[in-house]
């Protein structure tokens, strides 16, 4: 995960803030910021690192040299996430508090040219594996990897389940002792939900709302929450930024998801972009991102491609991934996360 200083932070933030900045100012607003006297030479040296990052870009040349943000799609803004989340949800400065519905036009493109070619050439390797695999065996690996997807999901949503007892549970349908109830139906709906995508992975390479609500139905059942589109207000744990309080709009984000979604050609790209919106819509009174989960799973299945356990991911790296996007609609982070688990899967499963 790339790194920078607290300095570099600060260049990078006003450099954001201000485009077409000169070095002077910088120097001006570093010094202003700590209180201190800095070099010329120092402050170069910082932007020198920026640019070798490809985090900012240089304008023009000699004393007419500038700075700007380097962004290779609008959504790749950089952001040091141990840096952003020393200070409070109420303290951070968003950019976006409220839902930003300019980002449909933005969705394509968050991967690069070189990160679909490398993920489509190790995926038919995963391909050619599966090809190969004796039934008996496919099957297990099918089973262990919803065990271990049950496992996580759940656990990111609070689940104190281990891997060992939700394997018991799974298998044998017997509860861990000391857990609640609600956990173990969890865990159980979780199992359900990937058994239905598994078995209509071949009809959704179109996706639709009425298949993102069925997921949800399934992963919701028995848990004493609403099905369908919310008609009441939520707040998310963690941040300020509050989604649509308009079931009308909800429905309408919905669709324009569904439509950017089906006009994207990589499963990679279409899983991404599934896993990020319909946590940022929150189009439901809750499990909106386990099924961001599970839908992206199945728009990756439907094209053959590996789906994704998450379970090698850290849940607090997972939560401000995406809370980076709902603040400040970078989905850089998140997708570092997700190609990690992407290469993760297809390292350990299927082989």
């Amino acid at each position: 995960m790339l790194k920078i200083s607290k300095r570099q932070a600060l260049i990078l933030q006003f450099i954001r803030k201000n485009n077409n900045t000169p070095n002077q100012a910088i120097k001006e607003y570093l010094e202003k910021i700590n209180g201190e006297t800095l070099s010329r030479i120092t402050v170069v040296r910082d932007i020198d690192k920026l640019l070798k990052l490809k985090l900012v870009e240089r304008i023009g040349k000699g004393r007419n040299v500038t700075y700007k943000e380097y962004l290779s799609n609008d959504l790749l803004g950089f952001f040091d996430a141990e840096q952003y989340f020393s200070k409070g949800p109420d303290a951070r400065e968003l950019k976006f508090s409220r839902f930003n519905f300019n980002l449909f036009s933005k969705l394509a493109g968050i991967f690069s040219k070189t990160e679909l070619s490398e993920s489509e050439l190790l995926n038919k390797k995963y391909q050619n594996r599966i090809k190969k695999m004796p039934e008996a065996i496919l099957k297990k690996e099918i089973e262990r990897l919803m065990i271990e997807f049950s496992w996580k999901s759940s656990q990111i949503e609070g689940n104190t389940y281990s891997l060992i007892d939700t394997e018991i549970l799974i298998k044998e349908k017997r509860e861990a002792s000391g857990h609640k109830r609600e956990e173990a139906i969890m865990i159980l709906n979780h199992k359900t939900a990937l058994d239905y995508i598994f078995s209509e992975k071949k009809q959704i390479k179109k996706l639709s709302i009425r298949f993102i609500e069925n997921v949800h139905g399934l992963l919701i059942k028995n848990l004493n929450i609403n099905k369908g589109l919310r008609k009441n207000i939520v707040g998310i744990t963690g941040t300020s930024y509050r989604p649509l309080d308009n079931q009308h709009q909800i429905r309408e984000a919905l669709e324009k998801m569904v439509k950017a979604i089906n006009k994207l050609k990589n499963p990679l790209e279409k899983s991404l972009v599934a896993n990020l919106m319909i946590a940022y819509i929150q189009p439901f009174e809750d499990g909106n991102k386990r099924t961001s989960r599970l839908v992206g799973n199945a728009l990756l299945l439907a094209d053959d491609y590996c789906p994704l356990s998450f379970r090698s991911i850290n849940e607090s790296d997972y939560k401000k991934a995406m809370i980076l996007f709902y603040e400040q609609n970078s989905a850089r982070l998140f997708k570092e996360l997700f190609i990690e688990q992407f290469k993760f899967s297809l390292d350990n499963y299927f082989k």
